[in-house]
């Protein structure tokens, strides 16, 4: 990978913290539960539903920076703050991105993981 994904020292101090196996443990279950979040911040955003995408935006906002995932983390808070916008087009770009965004972090806790 050129570009890390996942701050190495946000990650680091989490399995000095919590010890590694712990660690793995919480980011298989981000991997897990993340593509959930990304459903339902869409589901949420075709429903015009504001409370529910801003609390999809949280999660995944709060979920991205206990790994350092720093840019899924700020897609997610310019959600979180902006909420749904008058612009859809522009909306399901901005969830597009997030969702690749997600997909490189996953990629990258894994092998952080295994590593």
């Amino acid at each position: 990978m050129d570009e890390s994904v996942i701050d190495r020292a946000v990650y680091a101090e989490l399995r000095n913290t919590t010890g590694a196996e712990f660690a793995a443990e919480l980011a298989d279950t981000f991997i897990e539960e993340a593509p959930g979040m990304l459903a339902e911040l869409r589901a949420a955003h075709a429903d015009g539903n504001a409370e529910r995408f801003r609390r999809a935006a949280h999660s995944l906002k709060s979920n991205g920076r206990i790994f350092g995932a720093v840019k899924l983390t700020t897609l997610a808070r310019e959600f979180e703050l902006k909420g749904l916008d008058a612009d859809p087009a522009g909306d399901l770009a901005c969830l597009a991105a997030l969702e690749a965004e997600y997909v490189r972090a996953a990629a990258e806790l894994k092998a952080l993981r295994n590593g």
